[in-house]
Formats: C-alpha cells, structure tokens, sequence
C-alpha cells in the first residue's frame, strides 16, 4: 500500500469533530484505542471549543447530515472550517469522512454542490491507481458504506483516489497526510441503525439508494472488509506524522 515505510514507533495524539450524536468514530475508535493512541473530540453538539494545533497528532472530521455550506444554519462550520485550514498548514495528519471530506474540500476553496443522485447504502468505488508513489492506493473494486447527497470538487493539488458510477469524487488526497471520503469505512452494526434511525425519511427509491431491510441485512463480512481497509488508511495516515 505504501510507497515508502516509517515508523510508528511514536505516540499518536488523536482528536475528531463530532457532529451528531448518531455519526461517531465506530470502528475508528477500536482501532485507536488498540494503538493506545490517546483520543479527545470536539461535539459541535454539545460545545464549539477546539483544541490548539500542538495537542494532537491526527485529527478525524466526522459525517454529518447538514450540508458544508450550512454556515447558516450552523454558524461553527465557519470556525470549523478555518480550524482544518490551519491544520493541513500545520502538516497535521487528517482524515475526513463524508460531510468531513465535504469540509476540508470547502475549506481548501474547493465547491461543494449536491449530487446528482444519492447514494445510500451499500455500493462498489473503484479504486484510481495514482502515478505518486505517496499516496494511498484503494483496492479496484470494494464495496463500502454510502449515506450522501452531495458531492465536491477536487481541491486544488489534490490526487483522486477513487470513484463510483454514481458519484466521481469518492476519494481524494492532499499532500502526504491528507485524506478525504466521500464513503464510511468506521461503519458498524451500530452506526447503521443509528443512521437509519435518524434518517430513514431519506430512503426514497431510487438508482443508488437501497431500502431499509437491504441495509441493515449486510453480513459481517461486509464490515470487516471495510474496517480492515479503514485500518489501512489510518495506518498511512499515522506513518506520515510519526
């Protein structure tokens, strides 16, 4: 997976925006933890305080069903946006994950717009083999978790990774330790119900939108293979800030 090897001998200081209660870390935190990494958040629902830049190492920007452009509505996805800004300047490590991958697309001056169809529920990406040895390679075809309705444009310098027949940017990089998903590979049993919980009234028929029943009957192998995949993004994520 790795153009290069360094080691991760070194402690990981890991810190994640929340944005709903229902949209955690799921197989993120097992994976953490198992590291010993020590892990704080930010719940944009409960309290806007951040961190400052030297008190973590990677930083995880979760989902969440507002939109990157609901500045609005949500006045914190503005400070937000600024904070992951002066992250990727930092050379922090940072993963974000669908309305997070949205984020850090929209704080590099890239748009976000809605799709042109949503995709929810369990969907193939095909992986885009980069020329740049440094970055992080998705298999050809695996098929992960969706729950989205809008999509972004590449940031400015940034590798495509990987796309789908319903949504071209599923996957990006910047730089060495930057990685945005449109799609959950953290996706649990849990996280699922959660999701359809919260947001089944988003389960219209559609091409790419599975049904209630279709959803939640995935086998466990459909999750392994996407938290063992999360697990290799994570550990790129870690070699490149050691």
């Amino acid at each position: 997976m790795l153009g290069r090897e360094v080691s991760l001998e070194a402690e990981m200081r890991a810190h994640y925006l929340q944005h709903v209660p229902f949209e955690g870390l799921g197989y993120i935190e097992s994976w953490l933890r198992a590291k010993g990494y020590p892990v704080t958040g930010t719940r944009f629902f409960e309290s806007t305080r951040l961190p400052s830049l030297d008190e973590f190492d990677i930083l995880i920007v979760m989902g969440g069903p507002m939109s990157a452009n609901d500045e609005s509505t949500f006045p914190w996805l503005g400070q937000e946006k600024e904070f992951i800004r002066k992250a990727i300047g930092a050379g922090k490590s940072i993963l974000g994950i669908c309305l997070g991958a949205q984020l850090i697309a929209s704080a590099m001056g890239a748009r976000v717009f809605p799709n042109p169809v949503k995709e929810i529920g369990w969907w193939p990406v095909q992986g885009i083999q980069p020329a740049n040895e440094l970055a992080f390679r998705f298999p050809p075809l695996i098929e992960v978790f969706h729950w989205h309705g809008e999509t972004f444009e590449l940031p400015p310098g940034a590798i495509h990774l990987a796309k789908s027949e319903g949504c071209e940017n599923q996957a990006f990089q910047l730089g060495r330790s930057v990685i945005g998903l449109q799609f959950h590979l953290e996706t649990t049993p849990e996280l699922v119900q959660g999701l359809v919980s919260n947001c089944r009234d988003e389960l219209l028929p559609s091409t790419y939108v599975q049904s209630e029943a279709e959803i939640l009957s995935a086998p466990p192998e459909k999750y392994q293979a996407i938290n063992c995949l999360m697990g290799e993004v994570l550990s790129f994520l870690c070699r490149c800030n050691p």
